[in-house]
């Protein structure tokens, strides 16, 4: 199984994976990509949802498949959909203390926004460890688990995938990265209804491309720092 000792850069996906998915967050967007889907569709909201679901599971994000099957440009569907409370989002301490103590740089790879991101990051209390985040908008709107946004990270960010690690709660969103050298990570978490769905019909958790598993990423990420002064 691929360690840690090598790695320098730890890239981190961003709803559900570094806030759990018991806090309900994703649920405001998730309603109100049906709400849009209804709108835009002239269909009921149980017809949305299905459409929706069927776009997200089908294309990475419910965007691209508005994009490539209906021709929608992305501002008002994104400003939209990340237009919520994001108070749900719990103070998290024991990830602040865990990130302190993580040598190497830190970033952000999520298939929002960057406001949302930030949103999220202020609530959790961990930005100011994160050198940089790369959105949705700076991928071109090719969303995971697409290879393309995956290089033109690695271009942007400017750095090494053999010496990367990358979190994720959707199995198949580390394919690439684990084609690109990274050590990978899936975070899972009660509740993370769309993730358990997408991670049991592609394969499950105990694939080649998922190095370790983990259903607390504070105390995993406070294990392997211990793991790293150990063997320093």
């Amino acid at each position: 199984m691929k360690g840690f000792a090598h790695v320098d850069t730890w890239v981190f996906d961003l709803d559900n994976t570094l806030y759990p998915a018991s806090c309900r967050l994703f649920d405001q967007i998730d309603v109100k990509m049906g709400n849009f889907v209804s709108k835009l569709l002239n269909v009921d909201y149980d017809e949305a949802k299905r459409r929706q679901k069927d776009m997200f599971y089908k294309y990475g994000t419910t965007l691209r498949g508005l994009m490539t099957e209906h021709g929608i440009t992305p501002d008002d569907f994104l400003d939209y959909v990340h237009d919520i409370d994001h108070s749900p989002v719990p103070l998290n301490r024991p990830l602040d203390d865990a990130l302190h103590a993580l040598p190497g740089r830190k970033l952000i790879f999520t298939n929002g926004t960057v406001a949302h991101a930030e949103k999220v990051l202020a609530r959790i209390g961990i930005t100011h460890h994160f050198g940089g985040i790369f959105d949705i908008v700076h991928s071109d709107f090719i969303p995971k688990p697409g290879m393309e946004p995956y290089k033109k990270f690695v271009r942007q960010m400017g750095i090494t995938p053999g010496t990367s690690a990358m979190f994720e709660d959707i199995a198949r969103n580390l394919e690439a990265p684990h084609a690109l050298g990274m050590a990978t990570v899936l975070v899972v978490s009660p509740g993370n209804n769309d993730a358990e769905h997408l991670n049991k019909a592609s394969g499950g958790t105990a694939q080649e491309h998922i190095h370790h598993v983990t259903d607390d990423l504070a105390s995993f990420l406070a294990g392997l720092t211990r793991d790293l002064k150990t063997r320093s």
